[in-house]
C-alpha cells in the first residue's frame, strides 16, 4: 500500500533575516565564491535565527552544494525559471531518489527566499518550481522473529559484542533514531526506573521506556566494557556508547553494525537502524497501543506521520474482523 505525502518545508519569519544582513555584502553581480558566502550566512541563519537542529542544517548545507556545483559560475539574478526547471532534472541524472530530488527542489526555495528577503534577489525564481508528490513506501518491517535473531547475532567472546548487543537492544527497546542513540549520555539512563531520556529533532526531549532485557544487557556492557574503553582516551567521555578507540561512536559506524549483523543473523539485507525503529512501532500497534502513546514515544510532531504505521500491520485487524463482523 502507498499514500502521497508532501516534502517538509520549514517556516520563515521575515523579521528575524534582518539578523543576517550584517554577514552580507549589498551587491547585485555575484560571482560564485560570494555565492558560497550567502550560502554560509544562510545556514547561520537557519542555526540561529530558526533554531533548526544541527543534522537538517547540515543537509541544507549538501544540498545547496550541489546546486553551486550545477550553477557553475552562473548568477543568480539572471536565472530563469525555464533554466532552474533544468536542476531537478540534473539531480535525476545523477541518479538521485525522487525523495532526495524533491528535498532539494525545497532546499533551494528556502534559500531563494531567504535571499529575496535580505534584498539580493529581487524575483523568487524557484518559488515557480513544481514540487512533485511523493508516493511513500511502507517502511521495512522485522518479524517478531527476525528481532529476536538479530538481537541475538552478536557471539559471546566476539570483541565488543556487549557494546553491540546493547546497541542493537536499545535500539528496538526505544525507537530511537541512530542520531539520538549516538548522543544517547550515561546521564540519560534511569535503569531502576527503566527509562532512557531521547534527544530528538529541534532538541526536543522525551523520556522513553526501556525494558528489562535492554537494562540487562546494558548493565552488563557498563560493567564489563565501556570503562575499558574510556580508559582508551583522555578525558571523560559522557556518552553511553563508545567506540574500540574510547571516542563517541558516529552514526555511520552504527549503521554498519546493524549491516554486519543483520547478515550474520540472516535478516534483511537491506536493514538499517531506522528498520528497527519501524519495527518498534509496528509491534506496538500490533499489541495493542495507543496511537497517540506510540507517537510519543517516536517523538512524532504530528500524528500523521505516525499513522504510517498502521498501514504496515493487518494482523490486529484481521483478528478485530473475525471477532467482531458477522461473516468473519
Amino acid at each position: 500500500m502507498r499514500f502521497a505525502v508532501h516534502p517538509p518545508q520549514i517556516k520563515f519569519d521575515p523579521r528575524a533575516t534582518r539578523m543576517a544582513k550584517k554577514n552580507l555584502k549589498p551587491r547585485r553581480q555575484r560571482s560564485a565564491s560570494q555565492i558560497k558566502e550567502h550560502r554560509e550566512a544562510f545556514l547561520r541563519y537557519l542555526r540561529s535565527e530558526c533554531h533548526l537542529a544541527d543534522n537538517t542544517v547540515k543537509a541544507y548545507g549538501r544540498d545547496l552544494e550541489r546546486f553551486i556545483i550545477w550553477l557553475g559560475g552562473q548568477r543568480l539574478a539572471g536565472l530563469t525559471v525555464a533554466e532552474l526547471a533544468g536542476y531537478p532534472a540534473w539531480l535525476r541524472e545523477q541518479q538521485l531518489a525522487p525523495a532526495s530530488v524533491s528535498r532539494h527542489v525545497v532546499s533551494l526555495k528556502v534559500f531563494f527566499k531567504y535571499l529575496q528577503l535580505e534584498g539580493i534577489l529581487t524575483d523568487n525564481q524557484a518559488e515557480l518550481l513544481a514540487s512533485q508528490k511523493l508516493w511513500q513506501k511502507i517502511p521495512t518491517v522485522l518479524s517478531s522473529r527476525d528481532v529476536e535473531r538479530l538481537l541475538a547475532a552478536p557471539l559471546k567472546g566476539e570483541p565488543l559484542w556487549r557494546r553491540d548487543r546493547a546497541i542493537l537492544e536499545v535500539l528496538y527497546a526505544t525507537g530511537c533514531r541512530v542520531s539520538e542513540l549516538a548522543t544517547v549520555k550515561q546521564a540519560d539512563l534511569n535503569l531502576d526506573e527503566r527509562t532512557c531520556k531521547c534527544h530528538g529533532k529541534g532538541d526536543k526531549q522525551r523520556i522513553v521506556p526501556l525494558g528489562e532485557p535492554a537494562c540487562r544487557v546494558i548493565r552488563d556492557y557498563l560493567a564489563k566494557e565501556r570503562a575499558i574503553l574510556a580508559e582508551r582516551v583522555a578525558g571523560e567521555q559522557a556518552e553511553l556508547f563508545l567506540s574500540s578507540r574510547g571516542r563517541p561512536m558516529r552514526r555511520e559506524r552504527i549503521w554498519e553494525l546493524v549491516k554486519k549483523y543483520a547478515e550474520m543473523a540472516g535478516v534483511n539485507t537491506d536493514l538499517s537502524p531506522h528498520s528497527l525503529r519501524h519495527s518498534f512501532a509496528t509491534h506496538l500497534l500490533a499489541g495493542g497501543a495507543d496511537l497517540r502513546h506510540v507517537q510519543e514515544m517516536l517523538g512524532h510532531a504530528s500524528i500523521a506521520t505516525t499513522q504510517l504505521y498502521t498501514h504496515v500491520d493487518h494482523t490486529r485487524l484481521k483478528k478485530v474482523h473475525e471477532a467482531f463482523h458477522p461473516r468473519g
